[in-house]
């Protein structure tokens, strides 16, 4: 019951990631928004994913997982409802934020969960709770563009209407008893900023997450900047990356049950340099679709094998020390979504130079692997 619990968040929060990606050809044809509006909007998103990720570990350590994903899928419900009612730019942005804290909550609490539950095994249990991220992931430009025709509203209610249940699956899961004290100190946050490794992990994901949501939140509008038809990037995206997401977590698994998890980082920083640059320099739906299909294989394992070598390194205030490393991913986001947005500028074919930001981070990720190799060992 608890897998599944963590299973359902995690399909929300990967519904919910791929949603501004999904949305926001329309939105901005609707309220006149230019690629630079569109680089703000991502970034208040991420502000919302920073500030819930900071907070939530001890929220978690202290309170246990139940609080706070009943409280993060609570705060996208009420999103979702709203945004269609969204009147112009400052009611998107307010109502992005939400979405992004609730998001930020959610995706914490699940996987310090799913953590709690899987003892030696973390890495390969992450990796297929994970994988319903992708599913997540797949399923919401897939439904926008094959059976909603674009149509942003009902897609909003309908996720919204599936987070409400999984928000009811939570509240009646038996979970675990909160990891930490009963009163969170500030100086427990001591041992583990301690641990230069911390930072380390923190800046590997700050790289990775650059990427990642990168691509869900800009893929469509390069694509559709370089004549792709809208309705073939949305299926670019769900049926390229988010497919590729979904095998390559499935694919992983028996590979971490033997092979060291920093290994398999390793290996998927470097497909993913390879793959994220050669994705970006074609316009033909065919090979973009190939292209972002292996992207997506490439960045699989990172994200959930990332937070099990977190886990691993911190077995007490585990979801603080999650919080911490999923923080600083989120940061990378802000920061990458005002660049990306400035030198795109007003005109969206310019993505196409904004998104080597992509195969930049994952250059400096395989530089950065390699140093945290050396620490583990």
């Amino acid at each position: 019951m608890l897998i599944f619990a963590a299973i359902l968040a995690i399909f929300v929060y990967g519904m919910i990631a791929a949603m501004l990606g999904t949305i926001l050809p329309e939105l901005s044809e609707r309220f006149k928004l230019t690629p630079t509006q569109n680089g703000t909007i991502a970034t208040v998103q991420a502000l919302g994913l920073i500030i819930a990720s900071l907070s939530v570990g001890p929220l978690l350590d202290t309170q246990g997982d139940k609080v706070g994903l009943i409280l993060g899928l609570g705060s996208i419900a009420v999103a979702l409802f709203l945004l269609p009612r969204s009147k112009g730019y400052g009611n998107i942005l307010l109502l992005m934020f939400l979405l992004g804290m609730g998001g930020g909550i959610v995706v914490t609490g699940a996987n310090a969960l799913a953590n709690s539950v899987s003892g030696s095994q973390s890495a390969v249990v992450l990796n297929l709770v994970n994988l319903f991220f992708g599913l997540g992931g797949l399923a919401t430009p897939f439904i926008a563009a094959n059976i909603f025709k674009k149509n942003w509203v009902r897609l909003c209610y309908t996720v919204a209407g599936l987070t409400v249940a999984a928000l009811a699956v939570q509240a009646f899961a038996h979970m675990p008893a909160p990891t930490g004290n009963a009163q969170f100190l500030l100086a427990n946050v001591g041992p583990i900023l301690g641990k230069p490794v911390i930072f380390m992990l923190g800046l590997f994901l700050f790289l990775y997450i650059t990427c990642e949501v990168g691509v869900w939140n800009w893929l469509p509008r390069h694509l559709i900047a370089q004549g792709i038809p809208e309705s073939r990037a949305l299926n670019i995206l769900s049926l390229g990356f988010a497919l590729g997401l979904l095998i390559g977590r499935v694919a992983i698994s028996p590979v971490l049950a033997h092979a060291p998890a920093i290994e398999v980082t390793l290996g998927a920083s470097i497909a993913m340099a390879v793959t994220t640059f050669l994705m970006l320099q074609t316009n033909k739906p065919g090979m973009a679709f190939a292209l972002v299909f292996i992207a997506g294989l490439s960045m699989a394992p990172v994200f959930p094998t990332t937070l099990a070598i977190t886990g691993q390194a911190f077995p007490q205030m585990t979801g603080t020390a999650l919080g911490f490393v999923i923080t600083c991913g989120w940061v990378g986001l802000a920061v990458s979504s005002r660049i990306i947005g400035s030198i795109a500028g007003n005109d969206p074919r310019r993505l196409k130079k904004a998104l080597l930001i992509f195969p930049v981070s994952a250059v400096l990720m395989i530089g950065l692997d390699v140093a945290i190799w050396s620490i583990l060992r």
